[in-house]
């Protein structure tokens, strides 16, 4: 992808943020606080009786004011206002190569560490393995479960992972002892109470699962024991972005949330709210401050967690369809969102710009991603295939 742009940085001015407390068996409105954002006339009328609350119901209210404020405090002005004089930006992208194998839905996809080569997961109850120069397919792994939702591939490549209705992370090596092709499952990791929403390796050796029991744990593959199990949200987690220095995770909710983790610690340290939907993906910019996430709601959105909030919305002016992935270009110029409506969109993330529209592909598109050298993308569909373009 070609991409013709001055060097714009996203600048927001950091802020103090305060911790969110827990509530403490708070009414389901106060509850609501901890999950929306309040515009000006909803905090000088709220729509209860303060004096209803119980001491505790007060605490969590007083710390929603006090977050709304500092929020406000930084938002002196607007993403698209501070960018207006940069230039637009100008994107050749074209179809190179379709991926055809599987039978049924494709759900998830992930690029190898070496940008060739692809991991596919679909509801045939295969993983692919794909080699894109080629479009030939170079491994098949059969699942024991066909309801995959997610899958992984190691940073080395010698390793991939799935996960799905089953609610078990199985863990595969490609290759056996003499590095013939194997496939063969090492691994199957067990603890989690719901499905599988995402898994992500760190390394060879651990591996972060998120789950609709609400959970997100962290894993020692070798032993098959549980490092770490973080749980904050207040439903099913959909979505996880690791940032390259395997400390600090994203997850995303269907309690309309993001929550910013630290491994180091076990514990949440931002939550960020604004979507009207359940978070269904989200992926860190490549400068670890910025984020942006996809909702069922139908709007993709640029988070900072420097000001603790939302900086950008970017959607149709009515939108009637879900965004179902996102991902963004190597320099975050560029973010691509896949919709339920068949397309991907390329929006201009500093002038909040309709950039392009793919719309080759036949049905929902279900994942895309960008490989590491930010050379090609890949999108995957419920028509059953992958697409590859650059």
């Amino acid at each position: 992808m070609e991409e013709d742009y001055e060097n714009n940085e996203l600048e927001v001015q950091p802020a103090v943020c305060l911790e969110e407390e827990n509530d403490y068996g708070a009414s389901q409105y106060v509850n609501n606080l901890l999950t929306s954002e309040w515009g000006e006339e909803e905090m000088e009328d709220p729509g209860f009786n303060l004096a209803d609350l119980t001491p505790e119901e007060r605490e969590v209210y007083d710390l929603k004011m006090q977050l709304q404020e500092k929020r406000q405090d930084v938002c002196d002005t607007s993403l698209f206002n501070e960018a207006q004089t940069a230039q637009p930006v100008t994107v050749k992208i074209r179809r190179r190569r379709d991926l055809k194998g599987h039978l049924t839905k494709v759900y998830a996809m992930d690029w190898s560490q070496d940008a060739r080569h692809v991991l596919s997961a679909s509801q045939d109850s295969r993983l692919l393995v794909w080699d894109t120069y080629s479009g030939n397919k170079i491994h098949a792994v059969e699942l024991k479960c066909s309801w995959v939702m997610c899958c992984s591939y190691a940073p080395s490549g010698n390793y991939v992972a799935s996960g799905g209705l089953d609610n078990v992370c199985s863990v595969y090596d490609l290759n056996d002892e003499e590095g013939n092709l194997s496939g063969k499952a090492i691994k199957v990791l067990t603890g989690h109470d719901g499905y599988l929403g995402e898994c992500q390796f760190l390394s060879d050796k651990q591996i972060l699962t998120s789950s609709g029991d609400h959970m997100c744990i962290l894993w020692d593959i070798a032993t098959g024991h549980q490092i770490t199990a973080l749980k904050d949200h207040q439903g099913e987690v959909d979505c996880l972005s690791v940032l390259p220095d395997n400390n600090t995770f994203l997850s995303g909710s269907t309690d309309m949330t993001v929550k910013l983790w630290d491994l180091r610690e076990g514990m949440c340290k931002q939550t960020l709210v604004g979507h009207q939907s359940d978070v269904v993906d989200c992926k860190w910019l490549s400068n670890g401050t910025n984020f942006v996430t996809a909702s069922d709601d139908g709007i993709v959105r640029l988070f900072d967690i420097r000001s603790d909030q939302e900086i950008a919305q970017y959607s149709y002016e009515y939108p009637q369809a879900g965004v179902s992935c996102v991902d963004t270009s190597l320099s975050g110029r560029i973010i691509f969102a896949g919709y339920d409506d068949f397309n991907v969109i390329l929006w201009d993330t500093l002038l909040g710009e309709l950039v392009a529209v793919l719309s080759e592909h036949g049905a929902k598109v279900s994942c895309l991603g960008v490989d590491k050298d930010g050379v090609a993308l890949c999108t995957g569909s419920w028509d059953n295939l992958l697409k590859i373009w650059n």
